[in-house]
């Protein structure tokens, strides 16, 4: 049977379908360096004029710019003009939810954060549109910040998502189940004056997967590895052939929900003697002698680490102990190449690595193991809030063609 409009697969649906790809295709060339039309046509197989008719439709769309003359080739004559990603072209904006904060970035086509901010407030049992709300407005002015034109907008969130990226199924630390974010935040955002945000595309992600993939795409590190992160909770990525693995349901990674002991303490999932109710925020305060404080947990845990509280010492070391036996489970069955501390952990990493390293090296059988797979992630906390806004430039770049009329 034929496409529609034609037959054989060759009718306008087909041709659309193909010029949607060959878009695609330059603008890949183009995103890893400036380079010629002639550059970009020699490299991808295209024909000099169908690169040169695709080129002015990316320009036209505002994702590409004409930087000036090429870098000399060595052939003989003229220079063309070296086209490169607009830095004022469309952006990619991202949220945070947090149990402690929120956030908003923006990033441009280049991957370079034009605006970013952050505000500490405790979301834990407040009601979602009060905190959409508060969010709206964080994105508004963040948008404002940037002065670029958003193409889409993604959402981190700290629990689980389910796989349309459009309802929060459960969030333990913050109190919310059966939360329709997406739509929460689009009220959110017509109510703030912000209706041209609400009609971007919009998808949530749970935080941990974004800090993942953020580590993969920013971080430099190998294709397969596992990232635990931590915040209110902990939760982990796992990356394979430098793609998220999600499981059935989206659901896979919940790492703080693998049991380290299980005749251990009642978790707030319902189970026994989970990662969390070791490693996650209110085990290590109240092992600290730290139960009940507000504000911001991990900075300072660090500073009295940093100070040689023993008390303190002692309650991460406790926690690198329970890290370390979850993720030699994990490595074990799933043999990475790297794990990977983000998020809270990786300021604290300096107290929590011995104890890691130290069961990691004891309960590994996948061999060889060394203390050089257990990194730490350069982006930190970061990594969800540029994973959610990285996550829209890199959708746009793989498919431009949605930009078009």
């Amino acid at each position: 049977m034929g496409e529609p409009g034609g037959s054989g697969g060759t009718g306008p649906a087909s041709q659309q379908g193909m010029r949607r790809s060959n878009l695609a295709l330059v603008l890949r060339f183009i995103s890893r360096t400036p380079r010629s039309r002639a550059e970009v046509a020699a490299e991808s197989g295209l024909t000099r004029a169908a690169v040169s008719s695709l080129a002015e439709e990316l320009i036209a769309a505002g994702l590409v710019v004409e930087e000036g003359p090429a870098a000399p080739s060595g052939k003989v004559g003229r220079p063309g003009t070296a086209l490169g990603l607009n830095p004022d072209g469309p952006a990619g904006l991202g949220a945070e939810i947090g149990v402690e904060h929120l956030g908003t970035c923006v990033v441009d086509l280049r991957g370079e954060v034009r605006a970013w901010r952050r505000q500490e407030i405790r979301n834990r049992g407040r009601e979602p549109a009060a905190v959409m709300a508060d969010l709206a407005e964080l994105l508004r002015r963040a948008a404002i910040d940037a002065g670029l034109r958003p193409a889409g907008l993604a959402l981190a969130v700290p629990g689980l998502v389910g796989a349309e990226g459009a309802l929060l199924q459960r969030a333990a630390n913050l109190d919310w189940r059966d939360v329709a974010v997406a739509a929460e935040l689009r009220l959110a955002l017509h109510a703030a004056g912000a209706g041209e945000l609400a009609g971007l595309p919009l998808r949530a992600d749970n935080e941990a997967n974004l800090g993942g993939l953020a580590e993969l795409w920013l971080g430099g590190g190998p294709e397969h590895f596992l990232h635990v992160s931590a915040e209110a909770g902990i939760g982990s990525a796992i990356i394979v052939d430098g793609r998220l693995l999600r499981g059935a349901r989206g659901y896979a990674g919940e790492l703080g929900h693998v049991p380290v002991h299980p005749e251990g303490p009642r978790c707030a999932c319902g189970a026994h003697g989970c990662l969390e109710q070791y490693a996650g925020e209110a085990a290590v305060l109240r092992a600290a002698g730290l139960e009940g404080i507000r504000g911001d947990w991990v900075a300072l845990l660090a500073e009295r680490a940093g100070a040689e509280d023993r008390e303190v010492r002692t309650a991460l070391d406790g926690a690198g102990t329970a890290l370390g036996i979850a993720a030699a489970g994990a490595v074990n069955l799933l043999d990475p190449a790297e794990v990977v501390l983000g998020g809270g952990y990786a300021q604290l990493a300096p107290w929590l690595l011995p104890a890691m390293r130290a069961e990691l090296a004891a309960r590994v059988t996948v061999r060889p193991w060394s203390a050089e797979r257990l990194t730490v992630s350069r982006l930190g906390r970061r990594g969800p809030l540029l994973g959610a806004a990285v996550g829209v430039v890199r959708s746009l770049l793989a498919d431009p063609g949605r930009l078009q009329p």
